[in-house]
């Protein structure tokens, strides 16, 4: 059993900052990468940024230059850092991870997500 547990999300005014933390825990053999993908009323869920377990990145063009993500291997823990919000960046930002866990029939590779936290950017 595999759990990502987000926090950090909240109401910030345009121009704020904001820390969104993702920790995961239970049966982890290994984590591949993590990142973090955010849906707002009406639209589909898009990538937001995504770190390997190598520490190489990808963010959406949207964010560049505004979001970091980085990762704590130790803590099996990603966060993100969003700097110089905008109305636009509102949105259910979930966390997702590839994980290999240990099973009875031998090591398996799935996606797992997080519950979702709310971030609103508004004044």
């Amino acid at each position: 059993q595999v759990q990502l547990v987000e926090s950090g999300g909240g109401l910030v005014q345009p121009g704020g900052s904001l820390r969104l933390s993702c920790a995961a825990s239970g049966s982890i053999f290994s984590i591949h990468d993590m990142g973090w993908y955010r849906q707002a009323p009406g639209n589909g869920r898009d990538l937001v940024a995504a770190i390997t377990s190598g520490g190489s990145t990808n963010f959406a063009d949207s964010v560049k230059g505004r979001f970091t993500i980085s990762g704590d291997n130790a803590k099996n823990t990603v966060y993100l850092q969003m700097n110089s919000l905008k109305p636009g960046d509102t949105a259910v930002y979930y966390c997702s991870a590839r994980i290999t866990v240990a099973t009875t029939g031998g090591l398996r590779e799935y996606d797992y997500w997080g519950q979702g936290t709310q971030v609103t950017v508004s004044s």
